[in-house]
């Protein structure tokens, strides 16, 4: 059985990465779960009150990510430590894809909103721009596309919380201390 925690405990993400990490990553689950049960429902108020919801969530993971992403370019994360030289870039290039798709996921749902001619306004209060002119066959060939790039982000995210939950656990480096919210026990 592993230790709780490595002889040599692992470098730490800064307070701000772990908190971006997991409010992305709490914000993520709920847009999955949302998404699948407005699609689910039959036209209704409580639908289109569903889909208001969607878009504004899917607003914030984008502002969210611009700020990760920020954070990330003016603050080096720590060093894979313990890693074969592959897993290490493995874990690089699926960082990589994970920040496309943070960024790709809603801009496609904002290209869908844009070309059905359903607005975003966000939170209710503030009006985003239409990123292209209404246009159906366009709202038709995007709206698949827009799932299958979630769809693509959910699996992503399950292989990286497998990754990590491999690492911590039976490679015995501590890996979920370096993006944990609580410190490490010894």
């Amino acid at each position: 059985m592993p230790s709780v925690m490595p002889a040599a405990a692992p470098r730490r993400y800064t307070q701000t990465a772990i908190a971006l990490h997991w409010l992305l990553a709490l914000a993520l689950l709920g847009l999955l779960a949302l998404g699948t049960t407005m699609t689910e429902l039959p036209l209704s108020p409580r639908r289109l009150q569903l889909y208001n919801w969607h878009k504004w969530a899917g607003m914030t993971v984008a502002l969210l990510s611009l700020l990760r992403l920020a954070w990330r370019l003016t603050h080096r994360p720590p060093p894979h430590e313990g890693l074969p030289r592959w897993q290490a870039r493995a874990a690089s290039v699926a960082h990589g894809l994970l920040y496309v798709l943070f960024f790709a996921v809603p801009l496609a749902g904002w290209v869908y909103s844009s070309a059905a001619g359903v607005p975003i306004v966000w939170f209710g209060v503030l009006p985003l721009p239409d990123l292209v002119a209404p246009d159906r066959v366009l709202a038709e060939a995007i709206r698949p596309l827009h799932g299958v790039l979630a769809y693509a982000l959910a699996a992503l995210v399950a292989v990286h919380v497998a990754a990590a939950l491999k690492h911590h656990w039976l490679d015995d480096l501590g890996t979920l201390w370096r993006m944990s919210p609580w410190t490490p026990r010894a």
